[in-house]
């Protein structure tokens, strides 16, 4: 047996072996997560609130009260239970600062999450009210963050005030969905920009001719498929392609300036990322400030409410999801589209 069908012989038993015990643990998973839902499960998705400004003077409180002994510690502790019953009754009049985190992937997968969110709010939010989006995101499929960008945008059209604070990276379809607030804040070494478009895909046709394996592709439609992974690609392919990225990357940046049509788009557009404070001197970005500072200088005019989605999920809902993951991440550095 020649050492290319001995290896790939090899490879199909052990696949062949590894799948078998997957599906064996998938399908006890299944029964269990049948089981523990016929004895009544609670609600699987919720809306979390976190009073984010309790949590500050909470941690404040402990700093100072650690400082402090005696009749000190006394007089403090009364003013502090004074302030507490004032904040109690600003409670209802104060304008509040809803706080969403968004941590991105190559999916965007908590796109469904911001979903859920950004509905919520506009069935509660109040005109003086505004939304802090604690923004984390490299970018990834072009949908899937166009989605979440049109989340944010909905906050907009309805008159919400909305502020994106980016303390890491906000580039490609992290900035697609960072443009469309009121304010961009970032901090100083944060990575902003990369307004592109790309896509990658190895090509195996000539190792697979030279071990004489044959690989057919069959489609219906000119341009159904423009490369692929094991066939010949054309040169008909590689343009149409690079005309596909084209007409996304025109999009992209028609979207940009509709949100922010003081940037200089051929300067910026070219698929290059900036730090903050560059950025800032671009016009990506409005000012230099981080996500804690924004929420530090807000505590005393705005209640801080953080906004958590959880969803609870079966045992084999997790076990797939993780498998796709780590299949993802390993992908990835394949076939990459940003936006």
């Amino acid at each position: 047996m020649p050492p290319l069908m001995e290896l790939l012989f090899d490879y199909g038993l052990f696949l062949a072996k590894t799948l078998t015990l997957l599906l064996a643990f998938a399908a006890l998973l299944l029964i269990l997560a049948r089981a523990r839902g016929a004895g009544g499960a609670s609600s699987p998705v919720r809306l979390e609130v976190v009073d984010l400004g309790a949590r500050l003077r909470e941690q404040a409180a402990r700093l100072r009260e650690a400082t402090l002994a005696g009749k000190a510690l006394r007089a403090y502790r009364k003013a502090e239970r004074k302030r507490d019953k004032a904040r109690a009754q600003e409670v209802a009049t104060r304008p509040r600062l809803f706080v969403i985190d968004f941590k991105g992937d190559i999916r965007a997968s908590a796109a469904a999450a911001l979903r859920a969110q950004v509905s919520a709010l506009l069935l509660e939010a109040r005109p003086e009210d505004e939304v802090l989006v604690r923004l984390d995101n490299a970018g990834g499929m072009v949908t899937e963050h166009g989605l979440a960008a049109s989340q944010l945008a909905r906050l907009r059209e309805r008159g919400i005030r909305l502020t994106v604070a980016v303390d890491k990276v906000a580039a490609s379809g992290g900035y697609l969905m960072a443009c469309v607030a009121d304010r961009i804040i970032a901090a100083p070494f944060a990575v902003i920009g990369s307004i592109g478009v790309l896509a990658e895909i190895p090509n195996f046709h000539r190792l697979l001719e030279r071990h004489g394996v044959d690989f057919e592709l069959h489609t219906a439609g000119e341009h159904k498929r423009t490369l692929t992974l094991f066939g010949e690609n054309t040169e008909e392919g590689r343009r149409k392609l690079r005309e596909q990225l084209e007409e996304t990357h025109a999009l992209f940046k028609r979207f940009v300036a509709d949100y922010r049509p003081a940037l200089d788009l051929d300067r910026v557009a070219t698929g290059e990322y900036w730090h903050g404070a560059r950025a800032v001197e671009l016009g990506l970005v409005d000012a230099i400030q981080t996500s804690d500072d924004y929420l530090l200088a807000a505590r005393d005019s705005h209640t801080l409410l953080g906004l958590r989605w959880r969803e609870r999920k079966a045992p084999l809902e997790r076990l797939i999801e993780g498998g796709r993951s780590v299949l993802e991440q390993g992908v990835a550095h394949w076939w990459r589209s940003g936006g």
